[in-house]
């Protein structure tokens, strides 16, 4: 079967994993703030906050943003997801800090470090190369 020359089947094929992609957004939607309200229940019933509790809210919203953004841009802007994981690095680094041996102390910080360098040049990249919205189809001279 061509999908060029039947276009039904490309359109009803992007309909369909659209709609399955919004189920999975909404699915992760609510787990989200399903988490989210269990930790706050902890924290009340702990009756104390502590950083790796902020920093699990933290990863919370940072996933709540990342859907958002995807919902209303329609795009998953890549430096979300290394942002949630410096977060969730540094929440591993501050719970078990006192149990971690120094290799692997210097390994997380050393992935930490990796990640934010990452997002300087994702960032850098963006700024001095932007995208150029006008050109969405190659040129006939390319």
């Amino acid at each position: 079967m061509n999908p060029s020359k039947d276009t039904r089947f490309p359109r009803t094929a992007l309909n369909v994993l659209g709609m399955l992609e919004a189920v999975g957004l909404i699915i992760i939607t609510l787990a989200t703030l399903v988490a989210g309200v269990v930790e706050v229940r902890i924290m009340i019933d702990a009756g104390t906050v502590t950083l790796a509790d902020l920093l699990l809210l933290f990863l919370y919203l940072e996933i709540l943003a990342m859907v958002g953004v995807y919902f209303q841009s329609g795009q998953l802007p890549v430096r979300f997801p290394i942002y949630i994981a410096i977060v969730a690095l540094s929440r591993y680094l501050v719970l078990d800090m006192k149990s971690l041996d120094v290799w692997k102390m210097v390994g997380v910080t050393a992935s930490i470090l990796l990640l934010a360098a990452a997002v300087l040049v994702i960032r850098y990249g963006h700024t001095r190369f932007p995208y150029d919205e006008l050109q969405k189809e190659p040129s006939e001279h390319s």
